[in-house]
């Protein structure tokens, strides 16, 4: 009778009497179905926390909650799995400190203690740096959490070899795991390209946008090479630019390209946007 009344939540198992007054079949009842509510709650947390120790660790007090008869350990269990839970959840909320100047909003993550694990940043000698899916590291010039974009600076060019410093990791390419893509607000300029650039759809024409980047700075070591541009738009893929021998060797870009906007305007970085946890 009282696993019916246990499984089918009958009057018996609801009563409104403290559990140090009831008599022990009947804690053990009441005790029952709180369980299956903080059951509830747990499994629910693991599937949105994705933390390997967190999950360990609920596992580990389950286990351990299994295995008790006394209602009064029992009780003790679910408090120490709902405190630990609360702090988790809060801490994990919490946005990290500033990095020199600039602010690290939540979700982005400096750490294990703030933000969002999966918004991951990390701190280098008072700068901020995004780590692409190869393992490369391109500094964080600006953070608009409103927008929920940063900016990142584009790879070095080598004036001697017109090659990109991430040249060997294939160029930018961003993890599609992760919530962050490439914006739709660049302008990428490719340098030192081969003649087979020129059947995709590019600019490469003589009034190119990267011709006026050619006689300047670091683009002074392509000039004379085959460059296009193009707008990084839906078309085309929002997590990688690439770079590559037989392809095009170097590239930069530029946030918020006007037609008409001349070279010292020009606004260079590498725009992401990221996804808003949920």
């Amino acid at each position: 009778m009282l696993r019916e009344d246990i499984y089918r939540g009958r009057p018996a198992c609801r009563v409104s009497q403290p559990l140090h007054t009831l008599p022990p079949k009947y804690r053990i009842c009441k005790v029952a179905n709180v369980s299956l509510k903080i059951l509830f709650f747990g499994c629910h947390f693991l599937y949105i926390n994705k933390h390997p120790v967190l999950r360990l660790f609920i596992a580990q007090l389950y286990s351990l909650f299994l295995s008790l008869s006394n209602p009064e350990l029992i009780t003790m269990v679910h408090v120490v799995v709902f405190l630990f839970i609360l702090v988790t959840q809060v801490s994990a909320y919490r946005p990290c400190p500033k990095c020199g100047k600039i602010k690290v909003p939540y979700p982005l993550s400096t750490g294990e203690n703030c933000g969002d694990p999966r918004y991951r940043i990390y701190r280098n000698n008072g700068a901020l740096e995004f780590m692409s899916a190869s393992g490369f590291y391109y500094k964080i010039l600006s953070i608009n959490p409103k927008a929920n974009k940063l900016i990142i600076k584009p790879p070095l060019i080598q004036e001697n070899t017109c090659y990109s410093s991430d040249l060997d990791q294939g160029g930018l390419m961003l993890d599609e795991n992760l919530p962050f893509n490439i914006s739709t607000s660049n302008t990428v300029m490719l340098f030192n390209c081969s003649d087979n650039i020129l059947l995709s759809p590019l600019n490469c024409s003589s009034s190119s946008f990267c011709r006026e980047f050619e006689e300047v700075g670091e683009g002074c070591g392509c000039k004379g090479t085959l460059c296009c541009h193009f707008l990084k738009d839906s078309s085309m893929t929002s997590h990688r630019i690439r770079a590559r021998l037989g392809g095009c060797t170097a590239y930069t870009c530029v946030v918020d390209k006007q037609p008409d906007e001349p070279l010292e305007s020009w606004n260079f970085g590498i725009e992401l946007q990221w996804l808003p946890p949920f």
